[in-house]
């Protein structure tokens, strides 16, 4: 797995509240995920939220590797 699977972001209790307003499919469905992947429920929702992002990102630093790039490229096409 990549190691930044194993960082987690998210403090417990955001993920607690965050769960208490998903319905009970979506839950479901990020525990389930969860197994499947053996990594932490936080990380999974940290996934989904960064594929939502950017559809090649597994964490949120992958999503601003992706900005960054994308922003020294533009930089580059400019000099």
């Amino acid at each position: 797995m990549n190691s930044t699977l194993t960082v987690q972001h998210l403090p417990p209790e955001a993920i607690d509240r965050l769960l208490d307003y998903l319905p009970d499919y979506v839950k479901t469905a990020l525990q389930e995920k969860a197994v499947e992947l053996e990594c932490s429920l936080e990380a999974t929702i940290e996934m989904a939220i960064a594929s939502f992002l950017d559809e090649e990102a597994f964490s949120f630093e992958d999503c601003l590797l992706a900005k960054r790039l994308t922003n020294l490229s533009e930089n580059n096409k400019g000099s």
